[in-house]
């Protein structure tokens, strides 16, 4: 069983140098991948590509995506050719985290058109098709991508993980996608993945694939203590952290018995970040590869 393990990067200008730092550590210590966000409307946060394609560069093992790219911010055609480029850069290490694009209000700011919630979704599977046609077929046009005579690279296509929400970006995300990550953090015992999953899989089936085609890759924030804490969950169900051992009964639950297919940390608390990354890296994450292995 091969589960995916990483972390979610600081992604401040100010935080640079522990951004760098923090890459080279899971790097050495064997983490599957790091994410980064893409707001750059936001003036003091680093442009999520610019920064995925340095971290590639200062690491050897680690995949990193953008978690999620904007997809209005980035028309499907160029964000191919990025993605082409990361992958034959690093060799094949390149992950491509798919959004429709929330917070239209904020992403005019950047001088693109609103577009409608239909024709998101619309972009949205259209591009999972176009960035690998563009890699491995014969891309054509299409209705919001009317490109021309443009040729594949000689690159393989990566593997493409979607941050979606609603009904019709679900069902997008299970005729098209090879990973889903669940929105606001939700989680296995969330009502946002009871009602979510579902859609996904009857779609996925619904075009002749199988539902374990799709997984589930979860952005997992909470706090790595060095001792275990009374609760681990709070007065609503979401999860807020405790000790290595308690985080590792934790994921091996929701990979043995709720099918969970990754996961990325994004530390809380009051220890600092790279203290709970070594725990995660160090102590949780192969201890939970033990278990399921």
């Amino acid at each position: 069983m091969t589960v995916k393990f990483g972390y979610g990067s600081p992604d401040q200008l100010r935080d640079v140098d522990a951004i760098l730092r923090l890459a080279e550590q899971a790097d050495r210590d064997g983490l599957d991948h790091v994410s980064l966000s893409d707001h750059p409307y936001v003036a003091d946060l680093l442009e999520g590509y610019a920064a995925i394609g340095f971290l590639l560069g200062r690491t050897e093992r680690l995949s990193a995506f953008v978690n999620v790219t904007n997809l209005p911010l980035r028309p499907a055609p160029l964000l191919a050719r990025t993605a082409s480029a990361l992958s034959a850069l690093s060799g094949g290490r390149f992950v491509l985290g798919l959004g429709a694009g929330g917070a239209m209000d904020r992403i005019t700011t950047m001088g693109v058109p609103e577009q409608r919630p239909a024709d998101q979704v619309e972009s949205f599977e259209e591009a999972m098709q176009l960035v690998r046609a563009m890699s491995d077929g014969r891309p054509a046009p299409t209705k919001h991508y009317p490109i021309g005579a443009l040729k594949a690279a000689r690159v393989a296509a990566p593997l493409i993980w979607t941050g979606s929400n609603g009904p019709k970006s679900l069902a997008a995300t299970g005729r098209q996608a090879d990973g889903w990550i669940p929105g606001r953090a939700a989680d296995w015992l969330s009502e946002r993945y009871r009602w979510s999953r579902p859609i996904i899989d009857e779609a996925a089936l619904a075009v002749g694939r199988k539902p374990s085609d799709v997984a589930t890759i979860y952005n997992f924030p909470g706090e790595l203590t060095a001792t275990p804490v009374r609760r681990t969950r709070d007065d609503e169900g979401r999860w807020i952290g405790g000790s290595p051992a308690q985080w590792v009964e934790e994921l091996t639950d929701g990979i043995l018995n709720h099918g969970a297919a990754g996961f990325t940390l994004f530390p809380r608390g009051a220890d600092p970040y790279d203290v709970q990354l070594s725990r995660w890296s160090q102590e949780v994450v192969p201890a939970v590869r033990s278990a399921i292995s």
